[in-house]
């Protein structure tokens, strides 16, 4: 598939927050030298939304909170396929299982494949979105990424087996929350980690969600509070 470099594609990124309450740590990996987007940096789990994302039944879905709030200028229906997307790259990249015990109704896809033989299904209740930010116009890619909070209670193997991981992110870690900004992070993961860190011992929905969007007229730093869904 040619993905054609000017777009922004839609993505979801992963926090998983362990020990919140105690010594809190987020995990965290490298991308490689040779990444077209954000060589050698420090990030969370995360990618771009696949066509057969939306395809994909969750055990459970997104809170109804979050759901509304990932339609704030956008269009809706694509939250299922972000929450999907970002239990996907959670395997992917780490090995980690969001889900449920099960099996599946339908063949798995390949990308699921892996995940489906675990015996689990992906839920997407323990999910909460708490951040959005598009891609400054200029780079090599551009991403419209939803960040989700997870905590690592919800995990449902081994919160220190990487072995199914895949080699996308190198150094795989639990980081302490504190000692994050001593690695080389992008600029927005700064950011987003400022707003766990005034965040980690509220367990319910923030009152907003903080958007950072960056387009050829402006930088803005907006909120997204929910619109209603009509019936």
């Amino acid at each position: 598939m040619t993905i054609d470099k000017t777009a922004i594609r839609n993505a979801a990124t992963v926090i998983v927050l362990r020990d919140r309450m105690g010594d809190p740590s987020i995990l965290m990996g490298q991308r490689g030298a040779k990444a077209a987007f954000m060589p050698n940096k420090f990030v969370f789990p995360g990618g771009a939304v696949d066509a057969d994302d939306a395809t994909v039944t969750l055990a459970s879905p997104l809170n109804d909170l979050c759901h509304r709030r990932l339609a704030d200028d956008a269009p809706d229906g694509l939250q299922h396929a972000l929450a999907t997307a970002a239990i996907r790259e959670l395997w992917e990249e780490t090995g980690l299982i969001l889900g449920v015990p099960g099996a599946w109704d339908n063949d798995p896809t390949l990308d699921w494949q892996g995940f489906a033989a675990t015996g689990h299904r992906p839920a997407a209740a323990p999910m909460q979105f708490v951040f959005r930010a598009l891609t400054p116009p200029g780079r090599t890619r551009r991403f419209d990424a939803r960040f989700f909070l997870v905590d690592a209670g919800a995990i449902q193997s081994d919160l220190d087996d990487f072995t199914h991981a895949s080699d996308e992110l190198s150094h795989l870690q639990w980081i302490k929350l504190g000692d994050a900004r001593k690695f080389d992070l992008p600029f927005i993961t700064e950011v987003v980690l400022a707003e766990i860190a005034g965040r980690v011992t509220e367990t319910s929905a923030p009152e907003s969600v903080p958007y950072f969007r960056n387009n050829d007229e402006a930088s803005l730093f907006l909120r997204l509070y929910g619109r209603e869904m009509p019936d």
